[in-house]
């Protein structure tokens, strides 16, 4: 490849989930064919993405900077005896959209992975446990993708919790194992939750 520039940004497409090397030339060539201002744009919302953002200071999703609190969060109409635990923000925009669970979230931050290095004391685990002892919950909604991680997180919460008065729950199989939010149905979301199952 003649292109150093060129290099560099299909490297660093790569690095994007789900993106390989030929996705990422495909990406790449369609940047260099886009228009001046259509790429400054590009690169403007990117580098928003993380100095106009932060996360929430209850759920920790992501939020625009100038707020303290997410919208969920700020709702007296939301449901203060659930808390909903995903892993990321993107699991829980899937679980908003298909427009059934009505209480309130918890952001981890990731799942227990020994094979990626992520342990549990590098997720926010000792906050969701605060909360739990603070506001009166009477039911913990574990909310991740049916994968090894995912189950290893799932069982470490209720495992974390079972000194405490509340319930915890797993959604129900109605996703395919290995399935993530953003690939399945509102639908098929909300009956994982509506038929939800002890830990």
């Amino acid at each position: 490849m003649s292109s150093k520039a060129l290099m560099t940004l299909i490297e660093s497409l790569t690095k994007l989930p789900g993106v390989g090397a030929k996705t990422a030339a495909r990406l790449a060539y369609h940047i260099v064919d886009m228009s001046a201002e259509d790429v400054a744009a590009l690169a403007e919302a990117i580098r928003n993405i993380k100095t106009e953002t932060h996360t929430c200071a209850i759920c920790f999703t992501t939020i625009d900077s100038g707020r303290e609190v997410c919208e969920i969060c700020e709702s007296p109409s939301r449901d203060d005896k659930t808390i909903c635990v995903v892993k990321d923000a993107k699991d829980l925009d899937a679980i908003e959209h298909a427009d059934f669970y009505k209480g309130r979230y918890h952001v981890t931050g990731g799942l227990i992975s020994p094979m990626a290095g992520t342990a549990q004391e590098d997720l926010r685990f000792n906050e969701l446990l605060e909360r739990v002892q603070k506001s009166g919950v009477a039911e913990v909604i574990v909310a991740f993708e049916p994968t090894i991680e995912g189950n290893i997180t799932a069982q470490f919460i209720a495992k974390m919790l079972k000194p405490f008065d509340v319930k915890v729950t797993k959604l129900a199989q109605g996703m395919a194992v290995g399935a993530d939010f953003a690939g399945t149905d509102s639908v098929t979301i909300a009956r994982a939750i509506e038929n939800r199952v002890p830990v």
